[in-house]
């Protein structure tokens, strides 16, 4: 028959085998795991959803765990359970359209409506931002735009204060892809920013649209960077994935914004030509600087 101390010496055994093979099994299972694409972190990534549509929110939303997002860009209130659901963020929020913007008076009932119901939203999800645009120029001078873009901004900023979320206005090229969009220069945004003064007023800073409407993009980041509260992200030229066929050193753009003290969110808004998920990997990878 077994004594007391024997059985405790079978046990513990036991426990010991059972302790080493778990171990065993975790460290196979962490060695086998697919590696976040983010490492170092000193950047918050995310990704627009609009460019991936060929995934489910729950795909998409898996996608970005898997490669260790922040969150996920250019989302309504629809996506705000699934992102929570997996502890993303909801990193910029819609509103209304591009072309029929803030710069005109007869378009401030729709415009600013669906901005102050975008920042109710945000703001009981605990997300950080909304997006605006100014608008079309259709013949209109850029310093009345201005004028109207920043009377209009100042009825909603209130509301953005109070709620601790920031209306951002995007920076798109009117050369491509937006014709004949007002905001479309760095400087106007920056003087647009400064006349509404609010620290929940700011610039959506495209990198994409801004090398192709003025180049010079480190330089300008440096210049402004008090005036932007977000960044995007593609390939130039085309759109398409930040690899080798296009011009821009993302890794040196990347450092420059980190030097600046930048704490908000890069999103990744190319579209992809290649496996999306292979390309946003790729994407974040040479983003996380």
């Amino acid at each position: 028959m077994m004594t007391r101390r024997d059985m405790m010496k079978t046990a513990g055994a036991g426990i010991a085998v059972a302790a080493l093979t778990g171990g065993i099994a975790n460290a196979v299972e962490h060695s086998t795991g697919e590696e976040k694409a983010v490492q170092k972190g000193r950047i918050k990534q995310s990704a627009c959803q609009w460019c991936f549509k060929s995934w489910s929110q729950e795909e998409f939303c898996a996608n970005a765990v898997k490669l260790g997002l922040y969150g996920i860009d250019l989302v309504g209130p629809d996506w705000f359970a699934n992102l929570k659901k997996n502890n993303l963020v909801g990193t910029m929020t819609t509103t209304h359209s591009i072309p029929k913007g803030l710069n005109r008076k007869e378009n401030w009932d729709e415009c600013l409506g669906k901005i102050r119901k975008s920042i109710e939203a945000t703001s009981e999800a605990g997300f950080p931002n909304v997006i605006c645009f100014s608008g079309n120029r259709d013949g209109m001078d850029d310093a009345e735009g201005l004028k109207n873009c920043a009377e209009a901004l100042k009825q909603v900023v209130g509301l953005a204060e109070e709620k601790k979320v920031t209306i951002c206005m995007e920076l798109l090229n009117s050369k491509t892809n937006h014709k004949d969009y007002m905001c479309d220069r760095t400087p106007w945004g920056a003087e647009l920013v400064k006349t509404v003064g609010s620290e929940r007023f700011k610039l959506l800073y495209d990198i994409y649209h801004m090398q192709i409407d003025e180049g010079d993009v480190i330089a300008t980041i440096r210049q402004y960077k008090d005036s932007i509260a977000h960044y995007h992200t593609a390939g130039v030229p085309g759109r398409n994935e930040l690899d080798d066929t296009q011009e821009l050193q993302y890794g040196a753009i990347m450092k420059a914004i980190v030097d600046t003290g930048f704490k908000g969110v890069v999103a990744q808004e190319f579209i992809p030509k290649r496996d999306a998920y292979t390309s946003l990997m790729q994407a974040v990878k040479v983003c996380d600087v």
